[in-house]
């Protein structure tokens, strides 16, 4: 598992309340790679937050993570 992965995984478990059904998905493009969060339907709100705050500060926390390896990400919530 990568770290950008595993951060990502660690994160997202802190958040909700059911953290075994978080799950991060792995992707690589040409211009990056994309993570993809999917966790438990309840706790989608959680992770995104109100008016998106929550989903941003995750996704800023992402892009410094991987700025520090030289690289591109970009993380999807579903």
């Amino acid at each position: 598992m990568s770290d950008l992965k595993q951060t990502l995984t660690d994160i997202a478990k802190v958040l909700v309340d059911h953290p075994e059904e978080v799950a991060v998905v792995e992707t690589e493009d040409e211009e990056g790679v994309i993570l993809t969060l999917s966790v438990a339907e309840g706790d989608m709100g959680k992770v995104i937050g109100r008016h998106g705050k929550i989903a941003k500060a995750i996704r800023t926390v992402m892009k410094s993570a991987a700025n520090k390896d030289g690289r591109r990400v970009t993380v999807d919530i579903e």
